[in-house]
């Protein structure tokens, strides 16, 4: 499993009732209903990401997240998962609106465009970076935001969200105390458990 899957198994409560957006082939809500007795669903729009999850016994449903999630109603789960797939997306914030009205927190992991690999390899080559988090060339890529720790941060601050908790992963492990310290120069993924303020 991703590392950044890894942290999230961790963030999710036992027996949580979560939505996991863009869920690929399903790894990460199988091994928490497995391992948490999570229940919930899926949203994917890949027919081989869709098979996979049929095949592993997750519910999963065909959609566009860009179509948003008018299909469920406020408050009707305990979390929104969205794994690298919110540079993907036409309008990232508006998906981040609609995830903290389904539910009342959401987790978020995206590629940081700001890591250092990534600002060498653009500053020094000239070229836009192609890595394990970015790992396709400008012209193919599924990638149309990309962002960083910093701007993720302030879109929240913007939106008066809270921002509960904060992780960094590098290539197939968690950040290092330097990555820690400094998550948007040295890590490599960014992870946000974010919830709304209540008044």
């Amino acid at each position: 499993m991703r590392a950044d899957l890894k942290l999230i198994h961790r963030w999710v409560p036992d027996g949580a009732h979560i939505l996991d957006l863009a869920c690929g082939d399903g790894t990460l809500l199988a091994s928490l209903a497995r391992h948490k007795g999570v229940t919930g669903y899926g949203l994917e729009i890949d027919p081989e990401g869709i098979t996979a999850c049929i095949a592993k016994g997750v519910n999963v449903i065909e959609q566009n997240l860009d179509e948003g999630l008018a299909n469920f109603e406020d408050d009707t789960y305990d979390l929104v998962v969205m794994t690298q797939a919110l540079q993907a997306l036409r309008r990232p914030d508006r998906m981040l609106d609609e995830m903290l009205r389904v539910a009342d927190e959401g987790i978020i992991t995206f590629p940081n465009f700001a890591y250092w690999r990534h600002r060498v390899h653009l500053g020094i080559r000239g070229y836009m970076p192609v890595s394990k988090s970015l790992p396709h060339a400008w012209y193919d890529t599924p990638n149309i935001h990309l962002s960083t720790f910093n701007d993720f941060e302030h879109l929240c601050r913007e939106k008066g969200l809270i921002i509960t908790d904060r992780a960094v992963g590098i290539r197939d492990h968690e950040g290092h105390w330097t990555s820690r310290l400094w998550p948007n120069l040295f890590g490599e993924i960014a992870i946000f458990r974010v919830s709304r303020r209540r008044d």
